[in-house]
């Protein structure tokens, strides 16, 4: 017996409604830095966008470019220095019609909380109770070339680059100093902010760059238009109200 036209074409309507939308899944190379903010942001921005999954990638922002120069899979990339940024600009895998700066932060010299040299000047570092300093890798790690920055300025690069213990990312330098493995080390405030209960601030280090956080879509991007939504998201009133909370500045 056949079932009547508008009974099939009800069914039909009713297995629609049951199908999901499609998934989509957006993947965002990060800066280290940026791990607990953006981890809040991606879950916010996902709330906005039924159907959307936000996947993270968090490394040194030089490392991050190396892997996109290389073909990974990657729709927007957020980086901790400008340099690195351009390098990827000049390799061709970054729009750069879609760079925007979303945030900024500071250079600061730690030690350890407990049983740590009186360190308040970086001259201070000079001191012989001072035998190990942690900094970034500067030709990988943005933190460490800010670092670099700032020792030359104070002409102090050459005469402790023998203390020196190298970083693959500034969280890298966060743990060996929370750990006591070094007498101090150079890190974003930010990420001080994370081990107040065991590390302390020394300093603001000066004589560096700006450091400021680019974020932009890359050019083989498998979801072009959600990238460019993140990416202005980030400058949004509520992407800026979250990297406010984990004390990053306004770019």
């Amino acid at each position: 017996m056949h079932r009547p036209l508008c009974m099939l074409a009800a069914a039909g309507f009713g297995l629609t409604l049951a199908l999901p939308a499609a998934a989509q899944q957006l993947t965002i190379s990060a800066a280290a830095s940026l791990t607990e903010a953006m981890r809040e942001i991606g879950t916010r921005f996902e709330a906005t966008k039924p159907g959307v999954t936000v996947r993270f990638n968090f490394a040194a922002s030089g490392a991050l470019v190396q892997q996109i120069i290389q073909g990974a899979p990657v729709d927007v990339f957020a980086s901790a220095d400008q340099e690195t940024m351009d390098r990827g600009v000049a390799q061709k895998v970054i729009d750069p019609a879609t760079r925007r700066d979303f945030a900024s932060n500071s250079l600061v010299m730690i030690t350890p909380l407990q049983g740590a040299p009186a360190l308040t000047r970086l001259t201070d570092l000079t001191q012989p109770a001072v035998k190990r300093i942690a900094v970034g890798k500067p030709a990988t790690v943005p933190v460490g070339r800010y670092t670099q920055q700032a020792l030359t300025a104070a002409q102090l690069w050459g005469p402790l680059e023998p203390r020196l213990v190298f970083a693959d990312n500034v969280r890298q330098v966060l743990d060996y100093v929370a750990r006591g493995e070094v007498e101090a080390g150079f890190v974003y405030r930010t990420d001080a902010e994370l081990m107040k209960d065991r590390v302390r601030v020394a300093l603001t280090a000066t004589g560096h760059a700006p450091i400021t956080y680019p974020v932009a879509v890359v050019t083989d991007s498998r979801q072009p238009q959600l990238a460019r939504e993140f990416a202005a998201y980030l400058n949004g009133a509520e992407a800026q109200a979250i990297l406010a909370r984990f004390g990053f500045g306004k770019p």
